[in-house]
């Protein structure tokens, strides 16, 4: 099943001078697949998170999720689809400092008012999941970087999304910190089976992808898939970019 589709996506910001941000992107994730999206900065695959994210709205063309067209959508029917079928990880993981980890983790099912049995249930198997059962009653500030991005992680899979969506997750954390969350998705794509999707300019956290597609002046420019060996995929990562613009010379004697 296709989780998501996006179809000949096109989108000008209108200023003094208009700025075609994307031209004619079609990409198409089925269930179950991990998929990278990368290119310079400025390239537009931020700007492609926001299509999807329903954040931002195409000025022409069509994202469907699920088979659903959100922008189609009424705006409580949008802020419904929203929390229930897509999971958000940001680079500054956006978590509410006044909260505990737990009560930040099961923020979502709070607001749909889930019963507090299932909520308490939720909670336990996705903490231990992430490997973050013994944080649960710690305040954010009392956490690393890595153990904050584990419960935003947290956070946004406890309801079952359809398709996970995350931006630079590792962009704010060390080497060490960024690994064990690049581990953390690849365990929930590959054992729950969860719908990712991932923009960074990290060669290390998009190694641990299936594919990835490489976006440049705002068109898709390439696209390549991992098969068994993350060292060889990390390599081909490394050559795409150098091929495409970016400095990676510091980069290819990185262990992966």
């Amino acid at each position: 099943m296709d989780i998501l589709e996006v179809k000949a996506l096109n989108k000008v910001y209108s200023g003094k001078v208009a700025t075609q941000a994307l031209t004619d992107i079609h990409l198409t994730i089925r269930e179950g697949e991990f998929v990278g999206i990368m290119g310079p900065s400025g390239s537009g695959k931020t700007t492609l998170l926001n299509m999807v994210s329903t954040i931002d709205r195409p000025s022409s063309g069509e994202v469907r999720i699920g088979g659903q067209n959100p922008y189609n959508m009424r705006k409580r029917e949008l802020a419904l689809f929203r929390r229930q079928q897509l999971g958000f990880v940001f680079q500054d993981f956006n978590l509410l400092d006044t909260l505990t980890v737990a009560e930040n983790i099961v923020l979502p099912l709070t607001l749909d008012r889930r019963p507090l049995k299932e909520m308490d249930g939720l909670l336990k198997q996705t903490a231990s999941k992430l490997g973050i059962e013994g944080i649960l009653n710690k305040r954010i500030y009392e956490i690393s970087g890595g153990q904050r991005q584990r419960t935003a992680i947290a956070r946004a899979i406890i309801g079952s999304p359809l398709l996970l969506l995350a931006d630079e997750p590792t962009g704010a954390l060390d080497s060490q910190s960024s690994r064990a969350v690049m581990e953390s998705m690849a365990e929930i794509n590959e054992k729950d089976g969860t719908t990712l999707m991932l923009v960074t300019h990290d060669p290390v956290a998009a190694s641990y992808c299936n594919r990835i597609v490489f976006i440049k002046d705002g068109k898709l420019a390439a696209e390549i898939h991992r098969g068994e060996n993350r060292q060889a995929f990390f390599q081909k990562i490394i050559d795409m970019l150098s091929f495409w613009g970016g400095n990676t010379s510091e980069l290819s004697s990185i262990r992966v």
